[in-house]
């Protein structure tokens, strides 16, 4: 006779992995879209799959439904959603007439974003919770995918930009499998009280995107794909080759860790000092 509490196990979390099939959706349908030139459609479809991406994780914390299941499942949503569907709707949008550059182009990003989410998995729980480890899937699709939505709603000839979305393609394609840091906003405290002008900024920080949402998500997904270049810069005292891409996992806070442990040994020679 089978286990009764072996039996409750075999089964998965539905909500989680409900947000997470919906986010798959959203991919999917983004991709069909571009094969019909929808392509405003496809651009929104990937940015809704962001979502529920940004969804799954923090319901499955909230009601402590986390499972390996739910996590796998996750990454293979999410190379679909905001690895497949970016490269081909940007492929079908301004691409297909570089011939093989541009099916190159949209492969780097593909095989960038599959790189990026191998190497999130396996060092996510070595990794500093407050900084990415290069570009994040999500915000690399959200350029690429932005660039679309702009150029569509704009109604731009994609003929006339075609190297230029390339080049984006690409660069959104390696950053996310450089070194170059990252905010993850993981830190700030969600539940934690905040004066009433940071309610109001965010009030309008939500009628700014309202007004025109395409062109105003491009230029923020654009400008934190900057900030990380930016930020492991100002971080170290010599840019090398390990802080731009390689093996290493957060060799660019190598200078605060050796003040942390200069200010441990202070602070116990301190408390030596005291008990004597």
């Amino acid at each position: 006779m089978p286990n009764n509490a072996s039996t409750k196990n075999r089964g998965i979390f539905l909500l989680p992995n409900l947000l997470t099939t919906a986010g798959l959706f959203s991919g999917f349908f983004a991709i069909v879209a571009s094969m019909n030139n929808q392509f405003e459609s496809a651009a929104v479809a990937i940015f809704i799959a962001m979502v529920f991406d940004g969804l799954d994780g923090r319901v499955a914390r909230m009601t402590n439904t986390q499972s390996d299941f739910g996590a796998e499942y996750d990454s293979m949503a999410d190379i679909v959603s905001f690895g497949m569907a970016p490269a081909l709707v940007m492929y079908n949008w301004a691409l297909s007439d570089l011939g093989k550059f541009g099916w190159l182009a949209a492969f780097i990003f593909v095989a960038g974003g599959a790189l990026r989410l191998a190497r999130f998995n396996t060092n996510h729980g070595s990794s500093d919770k407050r900084y990415f480890q290069g570009l994040a899937i999500p915000s690399a699709a959200a350029i690429v995918s932005g660039l679309v939505w702009v150029g569509s709603k704009y109604e731009v000839e994609p003929d006339s930009i075609s190297y230029l979305a390339a080049i984006i393609t690409i660069c959104a394609g390696l950053l996310m499998v450089s070194n170059f840091r990252y905010h993850s906003f993981k830190d700030v405290d969600w539940r934690g009280r905040v004066p009433f002008v940071v309610i109001l900024a965010m009030v309008l920080a939500f009628v700014v995107v309202a007004t025109e949402p395409s062109l105003v998500l491009f230029s923020i997904f654009f400008l934190y794909a900057l900030s990380g270049p930016i930020l492991t810069v100002r971080s170290v005292k010599r840019l090398e080759l390990k802080h731009v891409v390689g093996d290493t996992d957060d060799d660019c806070d190598e200078d605060e860790e050796k003040a942390d442990k200069s200010a441990k040994k202070e602070q116990t020679e301190e408390k030596k000092d005291a008990g004597d």
